[in-house]
């Protein structure tokens, strides 16, 4: 975990005090549903409350320093607790094994990780939804391949985004779903030596499903669908910072990055206003990314389990979800100042001499009785004409002027074929589409 990428809430998560609260409540609450199951005293659950609700500092220092000598982690908590707590301590873990608590541990975890993830999902979605309704009827080119294609409007591009984050949100929730599950089954995942029971009442009191059959681990194809699931929601961040960026290209300048008073683009050229927050969400991008092959390897873990896991867990579980914590931040930041000029974007649409309308007229004429194949030659010959005099020609007047095209569409009909709103004449049914009506 990098601080300067890190927000405080979601760091809260992983650190080690709050996980070793989570590993109390864990050991206490299956206590508790031994004692009622008459299999340990109910005194020893009693004890282990009673101390918690001294809300008692957890000494991680000490707890670090027996596991030093005791080389495991679960064994070192259990020791410093019963230190803590005294003789009826020796209740706790019945019949339990090490990844009861580390699986179900971090089960909980990463289910809070995603509340606080849905949350930034739904302030994008907020900041992105204002901006398109703001910009619905704003017109500005289209590109494909990065060259000008045919018109649509700035609110569209940010409909588009509205609906690709809205999918990740639901594939989000059903990761968090899937992944939110609690395994109390003992050594090999059996239950020996501990009644299903037990599960069903930690699962409850933590907000977990049961994991129907876990081995002695819960199955990592779970995990793998959660880690994939952040990469995914990661490259639509990355889609829309791309879009930005080159939205803030000098030769472009449709929209950039709002620029703060003092801010500084460049050590060396102070004219330089750069699009330093979107490029940074496509490196963010990039890590979390990383974190989903590692996670798939998981998957395939030796029989009833082995620990090639657990350590690089103990990486992408706080290192995924910081990033896409802070990077979903980011990006709505952005989003929210964005910085739009609806002027260029007019002014690039007319740039190349009317070349977007360009399909219109070839539709038209193969209406008018003229072969596909004759109609893109009349059109692309005076289109050319056009490209290459850098727009200063116009294909409206070319067109006129061609006995060709004239002989099967009269002037007015050409000029028809040259309205900005013909293009914009669904927009309403996107958007009803993406938003509701």
């Amino acid at each position: 975990m990098v601080p300067r990428y890190a927000r405080p809430d979601m760091v809260a998560i992983w650190d080690a005090e709050n996980r070793f609260k989570i590993w109390f409540e864990i050991e206490a609450h299956a206590t508790e549903a031994l004692a009622d199951l008459g299999v340990v005293p109910k005194a020893a659950a009693d004890a282990l409350w009673a101390w918690w609700a001294t809300n008692p500092a957890i000494d991680v220092a000490a707890i670090d320093a027996i596991e030093a000598v005791t080389k495991h982690d679960v064994i070192a908590f259990l020791t410093w607790v019963a230190e803590q707590v005294g003789d009826e301590a020796r209740f706790m873990h019945q019949g339990m094994t090490s990844s009861d608590v580390l699986d179900t541990c971090l089960a909980v975890q990463l289910a809070r990780a995603s509340d606080l993830l849905l949350a930034d999902l739904d302030a994008l979605l907020a900041a992105i939804k204002r901006r398109a309704f703001e910009h619905k009827l704003t017109p500005c080119i289209g590109r494909s391949h990065g060259i000008h294609a045919e018109p649509v409007t700035f609110g569209l591009k940010m409909a588009e985004a509205y609906a690709e984050f809205s999918r990740c949100k639901e594939r989000l929730l059903a990761a968090r779903r899937d992944v939110a599950t609690c395994a109390i089954s003992g050594a090999v995942g059996t239950f020996a030596n501990i009644d299903p029971r037990v599960e069903e009442h930690v699962a409850a009191r933590l907000g977990l499903s049961v994991e129907p059959v876990s081995t002695q681990v819960i199955p990592r194809d779970r995990h793998a669908m959660f880690f994939a699931t952040l990469g995914v929601i990661a490259s639509s961040i990355e889609r829309l910072a791309v879009e930005i960026r080159h939205l803030q290209r000098t030769e472009v300048l449709e929209a950039e990055e709002y620029f703060s008073p003092g801010q500084k683009g460049s050590s060396a050229m102070p004219h330089k206003r750069n699009p330093v927050l979107t490029e940074n969400l496509t490196g963010l991008a990039r890590m979390v990314r990383s974190y989903t092959i590692p996670a798939m390897e998981n998957v395939a873990l030796w029989h009833e389990r082995d620990i090639s896991h657990s350590s690089v867990e103990r990486y992408i579980g706080p290192d995924a979800t910081i990033t896409l914590d802070f990077a979903l931040a980011r990006l709505t930041g952005v989003v929210d100042k964005l910085l739009v000029y609806p002027e260029r974007m007019q002014k690039n649409l007319d740039k190349m001499g009317g070349l977007v309308h360009s399909q219109r007229v070839l539709l038209a004429l193969t209406q008018a009785g003229v072969s596909r194949e004759d109609s893109y030659v009349l059109v692309q010959r005076n289109a050319m004409k056009v490209w290459e005099s850098d727009g200063q020609l116009s294909l409206l007047e070319l067109l006129k002027a061609d006995a060709d095209v004239t002989r099967a569409l009269s002037p007015q009909e050409i000029e028809e074929k040259f309205d900005l709103g013909y293009h914009l004449k669904h927009v309403d049914t996107i958007f009803a589409r993406v938003f509701g009506s």
